[in-house]
């Protein structure tokens, strides 16, 4: 879990305002005596009272903020409550809100007593996220005092990705298990018809087709015998066996001008690796809800995988795994990869930036397996660029266009997650045309 920032606000230092009460008050009485007149005696009399008053009074303990109650709401939104306890004497609090991506907010509120302000940030980036930085304040009663300023956060909070509704999914060429949701190719217990055969040790009486016997018995045989008993023999159930290959060696905004790391990634635009939790996160709770299991692979991460499994425990695993996945300072060279679970699905999300990912898909396709290469790339922002730059992202894009072109070649199949691109087909036709089809090993 994570804490939450705290802190005790700042120690009392006086402002001007008791020396200029005692410059005047003292100056006044002053001249008074000097020039014997009463009435600037009188005059100067409250700002010395004043000033004794404010000496008398001024706070010396110390009050505590803090943020709580952090959260990531359904629309989206980060919301937070700002808490202060101001030590007594405070007449005043001075706040400035800032979070990364928005502009700061100055508040001044009334902290005679508890405070409490809510706090609001809005944004679609997932992962390890920092929020409300905070700079506090107070003064006491005629401002003849204040704290001294203090920094407050900013807190950490782990934005879960959403997850989208899928329909139809592809499967892998060969199923596992004893049971599940899909129909296999062997015999075994089911619903589906296979065919009429005779009579095994092993079968069970209840699966005996009393009226293929009958039929049988009756050809070239006397009429109210049995000799040989026919069962209905089903295909068998099974599940499907998932795993995820999730490329987060690399994290990619729509405007080209970050990818080197200076500039800022605004908080409404979503990086390629948000792009690609999303997907994750959705795909496996389409197949978990299925009843298939499903396996994790982080290739940026030197971490042990997670073993494909089910339910719905295993679906949060799966989450936070991919809300903890970063980029590693830069892409890597994957040394060794990922072992694959014999007659599984995998599925690759990466933007192909590099070879890294796409000769990781091909040499899984090359060993028999059904891969499914999801690319995560955010599309070009529709801004008016340089000949310069131009040229430089066309150049991206057909290396990508080359790498994804050779893996269809290779029998990877490929989809784009957001938009419709020439050489990928988009998400929600791309997954119901390959949902039609297993594939045999080839």
């Amino acid at each position: 879990m994570t804490e939450l920032p705290h802190d005790t606000t700042g120690r009392w230092l006086r402002t001007a305002v008791p020396g200029s009460w005692a410059l005047g008050g003292g100056g006044l009485a002053l001249l008074g005596l000097v020039l014997g007149r009463a009435d600037l005696v009188a005059l100067g009399a409250p700002l010395l009272l004043g000033l004794a008053l404010a000496l008398r009074t001024t706070p010396s303990g110390r009050g505590h903020a803090a943020i709580e109650d952090l959260r990531h709401d359904q629309d989206a939104t980060v919301r937070a409550d700002l808490t202060l306890e101001p030590p007594p004497g405070s007449e005043l609090a001075l706040f400035r809100v800032s979070s990364p991506g928005h502009r700061h907010v100055d508040l001044v509120v009334a902290a005679s007593g508890p405070v409490a302000i809510p706090l609001c940030a809005a944004g679609v980036r997932t992962g390890r996220q920092e929020f409300f930085q905070v700079t506090h304040q107070q003064t006491s009663i005629g401002h003849r005092a204040r704290t001294a300023s203090r920094e407050l956060g900013p807190a950490q909070l782990t934005v879960l990705p959403r997850t989208g509704e899928l329909d139809r999914l592809p499967l892998p060429p060969r199923l596992q298990g004893l049971t599940g949701a899909h129909v296999s190719r062997r015999v075994g217990t089911g619903g589906d018809l296979h065919d009429i055969a005779p009579f095994s040790r092993g079968d069970r009486l209840r699966r005996i087709d009393w009226r293929a016997t009958l039929r049988e018995s009756g050809r070239g045989r006397e009429p109210g015998t049995l000799t040989d008993l026919h069962v209905r023999r089903t295909f068998a159930t099974a599940d499907a066996v998932v795993n995820l290959v999730l490329d987060s060696r690399d994290d990619v905004a729509r405007d080209r001008a970050t990818w080197s790391g200076y500039g800022e990634v605004h908080v409404d635009d979503a990086t390629s690796l948000d792009l690609a939790r999303a997907a994750a996160a959705s795909l496996a709770k389409a197949y978990l809800d299925a009843g298939d299991r499903v396996g994790f692979v982080d290739l940026g991460r030197v971490g042990r995988p997670i073993r494909p499994a089910g339910g719905r425990r295993h679906l949060q695993r799966i989450i936070h795994a991919l809300a903890e996945s970063t980029p590693s300072g830069g892409a890597r060279p994957i040394v060794r990869p990922p072992q694959a679970p014999s007659g599984a699905l995998l599925i690759v999300l990466s933007t192909f930036l590099d070879d890294e990912a796409a000769n990781l898909a091909a040499s899984w396709r090359r060993h028999g397996h059904r891969v499914l290469a999801v690319e995560v790339l955010p599309p070009l922002p529709e801004v008016p660029r340089t000949v310069a730059e131009d040229n430089l992202h066309r150049l991206i894009e057909l290396e990508q266009a080359d790498r994804l072109w050779d893996l269809e070649r290779t029998g990877v199949e490929t989809v784009r997650w957001q938009e419709t691109a020439p050489h990928t087909r988009s998400l929600a036709v791309g997954l119901n045309l390959l949902a039609r089809q297993r594939r045999r090993f080839a």
